[in-house]
Parts: C-alpha cells; structure tokens; sequence
C-alpha cells in the first residue's frame, strides 16, 4: 500500500471511529436521564473500573494497555459531560 493508501484508510477508520463514538454519546445521553429521574450520581466509579477492566482485556495491540487506558479514561471524561447535560 503507498501512503496515499493508508492515508485514506486512516480517514475511513477515523470516520467509523467518531460515528460510533457519536452513538456511544447518545446512549450516554440516555443514560444520563434515566440516572437523574432515579436521582442517582452520574459518577459510578465502579463501572468505570468494569470498562477499562473489559477494553485493557480485550486489546490486542498494537497499543499498550496504558495507552488504551488513558484513550478510555478520557472518552468516559466526555461521556459523563454529556450524561450531565441530558
């Protein structure tokens, strides 16, 4: 593949990327209603730890656990923002 390939490879996956990232946001929006009807914290610290728990186990590289974990740790960052906004 010449760089000009991959390249727009990249750009595909950068695209599924953030259309699955926008669906994980509406669910968090979701969420975040339901949490605030039921008059429950929008921080569940517990289920944080199950998700990085579930990507580290289910990464099969080429990036590290810790980097993986610092991707997640910030996507669930915005994630509770838009939980808080619902």
């Amino acid at each position: 593949m010449t760089l000009s390939q991959l390249r727009r490879h990249i750009d595909r996956l950068d695209e599924r990327l953030l259309m699955l990232l926008s669906q994980r946001g509406e669910l968090a929006l979701r969420v975040g209603k339901i949490k605030k009807r039921q008059g429950k914290g929008l921080f569940d610290s517990a289920r944080e730890r199950v998700i990085l728990r579930q990507v580290v186990k289910a990464n099969g590289g080429p990036l590290s656990g810790r980097a993986v974990r610092a991707i997640y740790r910030e996507i669930l960052k915005q994630m509770r923002r838009l939980e808080q906004s619902a």
